[in-house]
């Protein structure tokens, strides 16, 4: 077998792919009938249709505590005027379920009695035939139809099912779903391995299987098989001789020569589709082998994932012949501008909350092996082929990927990146009614914007003015005029260069920046950093195109301390606990006061006001203190303007 690049020979839309599957598969000869003990069918769905043996109830029945009578000797009864009935010949006490005594045909309830002596009753209202009684059949009719053919049964359809004398159903196989890792880079979770460079741990395979077992499905895996085609043919040949009726081949995580998913669908079956028009998802493959379903997931983590939730999740439903459940939805606006690439349908993970009137949608990053956009997401907007892209502060619909109560619980904050967050997202979850933290990474500046567009209920900022020597007010002044806000201090951190251990290249300080040999890595525009790195370069006469690295930016402080360590970068101004965070040295440069902007909309929300609590509590400062570089002794205080004192 050669090894070749991917090819994709032509990509086509989701609804096409699946639609081409079903046509090439025969579910009736695929997935077959089974009979099960009624008791342990519940989700399954059933095969035939289920007729009763039985009625419910069986026979006339109390259904109340009372007396049971012959209606026709109660009609003379008024009030004031009783009539009077005989124990044994005119009434027998029966209790709620109770048969219902041979020539009775009424139930008189008891608060409705007044007993006169042991033997005798008074009522003072008649009874009308069947009063109070349940009938034979009444619920349930003996050979009427119970419950149809392609039927979910539930809890309720169990307890019907057993009262109507069903003790066995007819229903469909689960759907059986064999995934087969591949990649000589991938390792297997089981042996709780330790990677080394190039190396991944096998995760792809346990998300898809939880996934498919949401769904109902009976899920094996296997551990991961090598990049060789014999071996991968092996266990292809497998799979297909077991009783699963969908075969899915795991990509590796690297793309290249190395797959032969495509070779081997064609040594057993044919491919059906190479290559969806989505982002991401392209590489999805699926085939037809022995008429059982063939699938290629793509090797990244959220291509793997769009792969299963958009093209497998509807055919399993349909072989399992259930109703592909409608996902809730609601509309969100975008705190950020998302550009897209037209004739390609792209599925955008968004981290969710509300804030004030509006759900608000921050995009989270696009990379497809990024795994984390997963688990910080809320939801996801799908982005049409016909669309270049989505404007800031469109509104667009979000399918929701968790319970829409818990939005109410999501705290957004945007603005500057600090490891304090992470902390406070960590305490906010740990409280008796948890918080969960959106917090989307797009600097000080970018943290006034959402503020202004009241996108936010928080934003982390630490603008430095020099003209007036002051922190965030100016800008806060100038950008959002008129706002009525707090603005409570998080910390007093120390900024300044994140070098290697050891300092390697003897860098000290700002100057050094300027050297031919110093690699550097910025923030992007409109982040405090950055904003403090023109200010010292101002100061020190250094121009940016002096500064070899000044154009490459990253996000975050600890996406800067990454850069060094990777040794893509030699130095990156950022905060001492990030690079203490990753064993790195620093070269201190300045004293900060990083701040908390609350817009007077979000100061009384339960979820702000938790963060007030937090940032006053001892505990909480201390546990600052213990990630470094960091002062609290302004922690939770409300700050004033230099001019107010």
């Amino acid at each position: 077998m050669s090894s070749q690049r991917h090819i994709y020979l032509q990509t086509i839309a989701i609804e096409e792919a699946i639609q081409k599957v079903k046509h090439y598969l025969n579910v009736g000869q695929l997935v077959e009938k089974e009979t099960v003990s009624t008791h342990e069918a519940s989700g399954r769905v059933t095969a035939t249709p289920i007729w009763a043996r039985y009625s419910s109830p069986t026979f006339h029945s109390a259904a109340m505590d009372g007396v049971a009578v012959k209606a026709e000797k109660t009609f003379q009864a008024r009030e004031g005027s009783p009539v009077y009935l005989k124990k044994g010949r005119d009434y027998i006490e029966v209790n709620t379920g109770n048969p219902l005594p041979q020539g009775m045909d009424a139930v008189i309830m008891i608060e409705n009695i007044v007993q006169v002596d042991e033997d005798t009753i008074a009522i003072e209202q008649p009874a009308f035939p069947w009063q109070h009684v349940r009938r034979i059949g009444e619920d349930i009719v003996a050979t009427e139809l119970l419950l149809p053919q392609n039927h979910e049964l539930s809890a309720y359809d169990i307890g019907a099912l057993l009262s109507a004398g069903i003790f066995e159903v007819e229903v469909w196989e689960k759907v059986k779903i064999h995934i087969i890792p591949t990649g000589n880079e991938v390792l297997d979770f089981r042996l709780k391995p330790e990677p080394e460079a190039g190396q991944v741990v096998d995760s792809n395979s346990q998300v898809l299987a939880v996934l498919a077992r949401k769904w109902g499905c009976d899920v094996e895996t296997i551990p991961p098989v090598p990049d060789e085609p014999v071996q991968l043919e092996e266990a292809v040949a497998r799979a297909l001789n077991s009783s699963a009726h969908i075969v899915v081949i795991g990509a590796g995580s690297s793309a290249g020569s190395k797959d032969f998913t495509r070779q081997v669908m064609e040594r057993f079956g044919q491919v059906l589709v190479h290559g969806i028009k989505a982002m991401p998802g392209k590489p999805s493959l699926l085939g037809e082998a022995g008429g059982k379903l063939l699938v290629g997931a793509p090797g990244y983590p959220v291509s793997a994932v769009i792969c299963f939730e958009q093209l497998l999740k509807p055919l399993v439903y349909w072989l399992a012949h259930k109703p592909l459940p409608e996902p809730e939805k609601v509309d969100v606006e975008l705190t950020r501008r998302v550009p897209s690439k037209l004739g390609v349908r792209e599925f955008l993970r968004l981290s969710i909350g509300r804030v004030g009137d509006k759900y608000v949608g921050t995009p989270l990053a696009r990379g497809a092996g990024m795994i984390t956009t997963l688990t910080k997401a809320q939801g996801m907007t799908i982005i049409e082929e016909q669309k270049e892209g989505l404007e800031e502060g469109a509104v667009v619909p979000a399918i929701l990927l968790r319970d829409k109560k818990e939005l109410e619980q999501v705290l957004v904050i945007v603005g500057s990146h600090d490891n304090t967050l992470d902390l406070l997202a960590n305490e906010l979850m740990g409280l008796d009614r948890p918080i969960r933290v959106s917090s989307t990474h797009v600097g000080s500046m970018g943290g006034l914007m959402a503020i202004k567009k009241g996108s936010a209920h928080l934003a982390g900022t630490h603008l430095f003015d020099p003209e007036t020597d002051d922190y965030n007010f100016p800008f806060i002044d100038k950008y959002i005029p008129g706002l009525k806000f707090k603005l409570i201090n998080l910390a007093i951190r120390h900024q300044g260069l994140i070098v290697l251990r050891g300092n390697p290249k003897n860098i000290k300080g700002i100057i050094d920046l300027t050297r031919k040999d110093v690699r550097f890595i910025n923030r992007q525009r409109g982040a405090g950093t950055r904003i403090l790195l023109d200010y010292h370069l101002k100061k020190a006469g250094i121009s940016p195109e002096q500064v070899n690295g000044y154009e490459k930016e990253e996000f975050t402080h600890m996406a800067v301390a990454v850069n060094v360590l990777s040794r893509a970068a030699d130095c990156g101004l950022g905060i001492f606990a990030a690079a203490r965070a990753l064993g790195l040295d620093f070269v201190p440069l300045a004293r900060e006061r990083y701040d908390l902007l609350i817009p007077d909309y979000a100061v009384d929300d339960e979820k702000v006001q938790a963060v007030l609590g937090l940032l006053n509590n001892d505990g909480f400062k201390k546990k600052i203190l213990t990630l470094g570089g960091y002062e609290v002794d302004l922690t939770g205080k409300e700050m004033k303007r230099k001019d107010e004192g």
